[in-house]
């Protein structure tokens, strides 16, 4: 799988925020691009657990967070392997990242993705091949 661009779980959950409109404005514009070329944009499972959570916890229905789980379970989702945590694990070494952190980027690497779309890295800065670029600066 190569896709242009990998979403971390902030940008996805900006787009459904009322108390952010700004970021909500710049999140739903890349959510639907993304849509309108599905196969170039990617998340993973842990991005899935982690919107699901977190939009529950935003006072949603599970019911509710589980369609909006099952809609985005339409684009490319990396799996939760043995070898992508192994990744993480040498990447959160490597850059010194939070486990979880490190996580997302090593699904940005599996997915073959160049940018991340995260506020949790720093912007611009190359991870190995992805970049991180906070689309809210």
């Amino acid at each position: 799988m190569a896709v242009k661009r990998f979403f971390d779980t902030n940008v996805l959950l900006y787009g459904y925020d009322l108390d952010a409109p700004e970021k909500r404005n710049i999140a739903l514009g890349l959510i639907e691009q993304a849509w309108s070329d599905l196969d170039r944009s990617a998340i993973s499972v842990q991005v899935l657990q982690e919107l699901f959570v977190n939009f529950v916890r935003r006072g949603h229905s599970p019911g509710e967070a589980a369609a909006l789980v099952g809609d985005f379970s339409h684009w490319p989702v990396i799996d939760n392997t043995l070898a992508l945590f192994k990744l993480g694990v040498s990447l959160q070494a490597r850059w010194q990242l939070s486990l979880w952190d490190a996580m997302i980027l090593a699904a940005a690497h599996s997915s073959g993705s160049r940018e991340l779309f995260t506020e949790d890295l720093n912007h611009g800065q190359d991870y190995g091949g992805v970049t991180a670029v906070n689309p809210f600066l």
